[in-house]
């Protein structure tokens, strides 16, 4: 009899995060009889919070967020992928990349994890309220404004989509942030992102500053009192039948200016293997396993799961079964802006929300907000250096 091997692995606590991998687990340990790969689930809080390093020294298989990549690179918690798979595979990621999807886990020459779900804030409606209430989906920022004073829109609110929200301003007006050393943005563009941002917030229930998307597609399936979010992590699961108690429908986002959709800031998850493994040949195994484009077009897909490989998203299955929420939000992801990644920024995501956040709530001096997250900036480049 041989010696069943257990390997571990942490991700996030949503149908979306965690029944595809319990799913493909069962499945690679059907046809390695000699394998368990036992799945534990974390909130989504914690998912963008606790470290990897700490995580790494529990578990053999880690679902990731990329903007650990720095902080990986840098710690070497995880393993480098470009040295365990062979370069047929990793080319193949690359190729089939949704936007910046593989990029987005590649740092410093290495590929840390694979993109096994791709993710950006896109915009959603309640089809059933639109036809009820007699209304077209909004095409412009103005458009935006009239609907949100009908009391019919939410956006997520808590710090961390409040910031990527900002960012998604800074970019759609022109200027990407954090390219620079010594500023997140210049004061002009970051002071009328601030400005639109707040005028549309003020619209708003107040209750949103208390939900992430989740909760923002929970309130809209499970009321009637929301018909559209015009951005927000996607989520397909909401555009399959069952799943909730309504049918959601996803589309590209509104324009500012009349010629180009909105800039999101890019998400999604990554699977990567941990340094500290026993069982190193197995996990990479599984973890090219589900990344691969039939798992990632079939069991990974059907169970609930957000393919991170272009070619699920191009599927006809694919969209016939989530009401073309891929086919649909494609042109989002492919041109979404991938954040910074480099070590120290993650200090600076976990605390600038809160700042953006404060200002949507209750106004202030937008001069004075942008210096604050200058400071902090400058603070988490210096803990780059470190």
């Amino acid at each position: 009899m041989t010696n069943r091997k257990v390997l571990k692995g942490i991700t996030w606590n949503h149908s979306r995060g965690f029944v595809p991998m319990v799913a493909t687990a069962q499945r690679f340990s059907e046809l390695n009889p000699d394998v368990e790969i036992l799945w534990e689930k974390r909130s989504l809080q914690q998912f963008a919070d606790f470290s990897i390093e700490e995580l790494a020294k529990r578990f053999d298989l880690l679902v990731i967020d990329h903007p650990w990549a720095g902080f990986a690179a840098k710690t070497k918690s995880i393993l480098p992928l470009d040295q365990y798979l062979s370069a047929e595979y990793i080319e193949d990621q690359q190729a089939n990349t949704v936007g910046h999807s593989c990029t987005s886990y590649s740092y410093d020459g290495h590929q840390w994890a694979l993109a096994i779900d791709a993710a950006t804030p896109v915009a959603s409606s309640r089809p059933d309220l639109f036809e009820q209430h007699k209304l077209a989906l909004p095409k412009t920022f103005e458009d935006l404004l009239e609907l949100a004073d009908r009391g019919l829109v939410a956006f997520a609110g808590i710090p961390i989509d409040v910031l990527m929200s900002f960012y998604m301003f800074c970019c759609s007006l022109g200027e990407d942030p954090c390219q620079a050393e010594d500023r997140v943005i210049s004061e002009e563009t970051g002071t009328k992102a601030l400005q639109l941002f707040r005028q549309l917030a003020t619209k708003i229930d107040p209750e949103n500053f208390e939900r992430n998307p989740i909760k923002v597609y929970e309130a809209m399936t499970q009321t009637d009192e929301v018909a559209y979010c015009p951005f927000a992590y996607g989520y397909s699961n909401y555009s399959r039948r069952g799943y909730a108690r309504k049918l959601l429908h996803f589309h590209d986002m509104i324009t500012l200016d009349g010629k180009t959709n909105l800039k999101s800031t890019l998400g999604g998850t990554g699977l990567a293997i941990s340094s500290s493994s026993e069982h190193v040949d197995i996990a990479v195994e599984y973890a090219k396993y589900v990344g691969s484009a039939a798992c990632q077009q079939t069991l990974f897909f059907e169970n609930g799961g957000q393919p991170g490989h272009l070619s699920a998203w191009l599927n006809d299955e694919v969209n016939r079964q989530t009401a073309d929420y891929f086919a649909n939000t494609l042109p989002a992801l492919q041109r979404a802006f991938l954040r910074p990644r480099y070590h120290g920024h993650m200090y600076f995501q976990d605390h600038a929300g809160d700042m953006v956040r404060d200002y949507l709530m209750q106004g202030g001096n937008e001069g004075k907000v942008l210096n604050n997250l200058n400071e902090l900036y400058l603070k988490s480049r210096n803990l780059e250096m470190a």
